[in-house]
């Protein structure tokens, strides 16, 4: 058997493929042998329109489970799997594509008409993909044979694209290779103890590491069933947590879940672990979530360019405001600014090195070499430090960025586009505290002498070029911002003084 990620996970089918793999709220029951066959046939499909081992194919769809079948087919024809969120604007997607370089694109039905110059600019064939599981991709695979032998692939062969936006505001392709991700699917699957008669409850988006890679690859290695909701829905977790074992969210699903009445430890009687990962977890949440139900969530912390690296124990104490130890075969320490490592207690940027780790930057090499140690330790650019018990604390994080939701906004990235509006002197992007978001973006702006733009123009600007989690929910307008003696704009002045714009948001 080859490395190849597709093959690692039909090993673990179970041995009756006409169990179900995925359940979907309106009833439909898609079993391991409807995911062989799909995936055999989007296989051949993609080989035939000249998909060979190392091309890239971006997936810009609703969640679904035919989206899954796209992403394994991939895997099983040797390709490069891009996921890519349907929020982006075309202004990102063309960016993406064009860097990228796609043999093949796959989007809703709907964007089609809009992305087709996009697609053809960049040199991709484009197929469609509804949420219903409608599209040109379902119809044309239907023509090929199921069968399809996985193209053989080495650990260090590329299995994903996934881009994460950079401070200069340009976004850099983390590359994944199969043995990335078999490494840590693999280890999540055992230090969470997954087992025979384990259900997980899916209502994540399936376009980044959360949803994809940490979930569903887990779910595969288990061989068994997951309840796929499209989005997270507050009232069909609650009606269907009885029948799962495993939820994973993020920090959102968790305080809404305490807003309702109606959860209480009666709706979590059947579960065996929560997860939360991709934003801090308030310990507040933590406290009052394991008051109410019993369970004591299980955070830990992962990136986009090494998957998973720490985790709170299945055994043991989860400590609430930290992210708990490393994964097997995944080493961490702290390091100050001169790169010297620091002992327990003390704070620095945290680095990491496993097999978990990306295999760089696309097409940025010099990029990628400035993310290193000679050593091989990665630098994450997260602000932590590791007790005395060898507990990790995520205390801060560098570059300033901004987790709404779940998802990586970097200020550059924002400030850029704020920045281009006309009457726009300068900007700066903060996060700030908010109850359901966790963060929400706001924008901080020095504007012309006559009192241009106002805030409604700057956010229809931002709505025009990003993807709606960046654009700001608030805008507010200053003569001048605040510096220190090295004229750094002080962002930590500016989330102090608007620390309270949100107390008050439902």
């Amino acid at each position: 058997m080859s490395d190849n990620l597709f093959e690692l996970f039909r090993s673990r089918f179970p041995a009756d493929i006409s169990r179900p793999f995925i359940e979907t709220p309106d009833g439909r029951t898609i079993s391991y042998g409807d995911l062989e066959a799909a995936t055999g046939r989007m296989a051949r499909l993609l080989a035939a329109r000249g998909v060979a081992a190392g091309d890239r194919v971006a997936a810009i769809v609703e969640k679904s489970p035919e989206a899954v079948f796209l992403y394994l087919a991939t895997l099983r024809a040797g390709a490069v799997y891009l996921p890519l969120n349907t929020a982006y604007t075309a202004a990102e997607v063309a960016y993406f594509l064009g860097d990228a370089e796609p043999k093949v694109t796959v989007c809703r039905p709907e964007a089609e008409a809009a992305l087709a110059p996009l697609a053809a600019e960049a040199g991709s064939q484009l197929l469609t993909l509804g949420q219903a599981g409608e599209g040109s991709l379902i119809e044309a695979s239907r023509g090929f044979a199921p069968d399809f032998a996985p193209v053989p692939a080495t650990s260090g062969d590329l299995a994903a694209l996934l881009y994460t936006s950079g401070t200069t505001g340009r976004a850099k392709g983390a590359m994944m290779s199969h043995g990335n991700l078999a490494s840590n699917a693999i280890a999540l699957h055992r230090i969470w103890g997954f087992e025979a008669g384990d259900v997980l409850l899916h209502a994540l988006p399936i376009f980044h590491t959360h949803g994809l890679f940490v979930a569903i690859n887990c779910v595969l290695l288990n061989g068994t069933e997951m309840l796929f909701l499209p989005r997270f829905d507050t009232e069909q977790v609650i009606r269907l947590l009885p029948r799962a074992t495993v939820m994973m969210g993020v920090p959102t699903f968790y305080t809404r879940l305490l807003a309702r009445p109606d959860f209480d430890a009666g709706a979590c009687r059947n579960m065996r672990l929560f997860v939360s990962g991709s934003a801090p977890l308030l310990e507040e949440t933590f406290e009052d979530f394991r008051e109410r139900t019993g369970h004591t969530i299980l955070e830990r912390y992962g990136m986009t360019e090494t998957g998973m690296n720490t985790s709170n124990p299945l055994d043991g104490e989860r400590r609430a405001g930290t992210v708990g130890f490393p994964l097997p075969d995944v080493e961490v320490r702290v390091a100050g600014e001169d790169g010297a490592v620091l002992g327990p207690g003390e704070t620095g940027v945290l680095e990491l090195r496993g097999p978990n780790v990306f295999q760089g930057y696309w097409r940025q090499p010099e990029k990628t070499a400035e993310e290193f140690r000679p050593d091989g330790f990665f630098v994450t650019g997260d602000i932590s430090r590791i007790d005395g018990d060898g507990y990790v604390h995520i205390v801060g994080r560098a570059k300033d960025l901004i987790i709404s939701g779940g998802f990586n906004v970097y200020p550059k990235e924002v400030e850029l586009v704020v920045d281009a509006v006309e009457g726009v002197v300068e900007s700066a992007v903060i996060g700030l505290a908010h109850p359901d978001f966790g963060e929400a973006v706001a924008a901080v702006v020095k504007r012309a002498s006559d009192g241009t733009p106002d805030e409604a123009a700057v956010i229809q600007a931002a709505k025009a070029e990003l993807a709606n989690y960046k654009v700001p929910k608030r805008v507010f307008f200053v003569d001048e911002l605040p510096r220190n003696a090295m004229g750094k704009v002080q962002k930590n002045a500016l989330r102090e003084r608007y620390a309270a714009t949100f107390s008050g948001t439902a």
